[in-house]
């Protein structure tokens, strides 16, 4: 499960992304508790899966800003730069 190449990844439908977020978020869960409760031969596995789950995140915020038009694209900078100003 862990491991999911980028290209592959990005080769995924919308849907077919959340699908595998879903999978990859329960199966995070399911690792962290039985490494909490018994422990796991392979610790590494945890961050394999937590890195595929950060992969899937990303390229589901590049498609939602590739969809974006120029105007709501304008307005979102705007913003970013006045949470700037005010730090």
């Amino acid at each position: 499960m862990p491991s999911k190449k980028f290209e592959e990844l990005n080769a995924m439908s919308q849907e077919e992304l959340q699908n595998e977020l879903k999978e990859s978020e329960s199966y995070l869960q399911k690792l962290k508790f039985d490494h909490a409760i018994r422990g796991l031969d392979n610790p590494m596995v945890l961050r394999g899966v937590r890195r595929d789950v950060a992969r899937i995140h990303t390229i589901l915020r590049q498609k939602e800003m590739a969809g974006i038009s120029t105007e709501e694209l304008a307005n979102r900078t705007k913003i970013r730069n006045r949470r700037k100003r005010n730090k």
